[in-house]
């Protein structure tokens, strides 16, 4: 999944280019490029599918030119992930009726891919076997309010449990509570399950979304399917996989993973992954000076030298056309600022 605009990495993430397109970590490969690299490993390339929106499938083609065009699911406008999901298990289906499907977001960051890879493959074979929902739980090593948590059934020995609640980001007081008990996983979005499987998820739990999507049997991976997707897509509802199945479903599982793991969702998320100096400061993408300051996380442009003098726990981001200084116990407001440069500045800024 591929087709998000990442507003609460603004201004470094724009509309015309967000942050699964971008190098964060001056590796010569965007977030994209790294999960294709990722999957690869396991999967061969012509079954590798990139769902996103229609304004990002030439920048996609740049970026992974060894795809082919029928490898690149466009949506027509942004509908959240269900109707996302929908649509691709309708097209693998269609050419695989007893495929096993791995969804995962293109901007997450896995320290680990060997355990990430091998977990991958214990996953897919759970979800050839069953008809589950699985999902891959992470064990948290700290309270985190900007994750949504799973709970489990039963806290064993063994690797794949039954899921009890699925709870969407906490307050941090609640956060401490979901950490200290132990029952709690934080929800990778990283979920594995039969083409079929899901599909009669959806018309048990979104029969709204399967009705559309259920007219085009018989389109899907053909020359039909383009003009059919530009009618309907529009037409689903804008509802995540989370609130729409994941919450509803009776027969959810959640392999617990391992492998170094984060969603980069945040500036916080990225800070807490970056390299420090001894003030707790972090830079990226350019040369700093910190005077009698500590905790901030500082990026600008290439070839600009950043001095910072009495600052502390803030984040500074340059990019284009665009000055960004906020405190990053604030930083969930990011993308209210948006809005708000959005409405009273236009566009050009976005």
């Amino acid at each position: 999944m591929s087709g998000g605009i990442g507003s609460r990495f603004w201004p470094f993430s724009r509309e015309n280019k967000p942050k699964q397109f971008l190098d964060f970590f001056g590796t010569g490969r965007s977030l994209l490029q790294q999960t294709y690299d990722r999957f690869a490993k396991i999967v061969p390339k012509e079954n590798i599918y990139i769902a996103t929106n229609e304004q990002y499938a030439e920048l996609t083609k740049q970026q992974l030119p060894e795809l082919k065009d029928h490898q690149l699911l466009l949506e027509p406008t942004r509908r959240n992930t269900a109707p996302c999901i929908a649509y691709a298990a309708y097209h693998i289906q269609a050419i695989n009726p007893e495929a096993s499907i791995v969804v995962t977001p293109a901007d997450h960051l896995i320290l680990q891919e060997h355990h990430f890879l091998n977990n991958i493959q214990m996953a897919l074979q759970f979800a050839s076997k069953t008809l589950a929902l699985l999902t891959l739980g992470v064990k948290p090593n700290r309270p985190e309010t900007g994750y949504g948590y799973i709970q489990t059934q039963s806290n064993g020995p063994s690797t794949i449990h039954r899921v009890k609640a699925f709870t969407e980001k906490p307050n941090a007081e609640l956060a401490k509570v979901f950490f200290e008990s132990g029952e709690f996983y934080w929800n990778s979005g990283i979920f594995i399950w039969n083409a079929q499987t899901i599909i009669n998820a959806f018309q048990k739990h979104l029969p709204d979304i399967y009705a559309h999507f259920e007219q085009g049997k018989g389109k899907y991976n053909t020359p039909e399917e383009k003009a059919f997707i530009q009618e309907e897509y529009p037409m689903c509802q804008n509802i995540s996989i989370d609130y729409g199945i994941m919450e509803k479903a009776d027969n959810t599982y959640m392999l617990v993973a391992d492998f170094g793991w984060s969603d980069l969702g945040t500036w916080g998320a990225l800070y807490d992954l970056a390299e420090k100096d001894d003030d707790n400061n972090a830079t990226l993408k350019c040369p700093s000076l910190f005077i009698e300051s500590a905790d901030n996380l500082v990026t600008l442009q290439d070839g600009k030298l950043a001095v910072v003098q009495g600052l502390k726990d803030y984040i500074v981001v340059e990019s284009d056309n665009v000055l960004m200084i906020c405190q990053k116990s604030e930083e969930q407001r990011i993308k209210q600022f948006v809005a708000d440069v959005n409405m009273k500045l236009g566009n050009k800024y976005l």
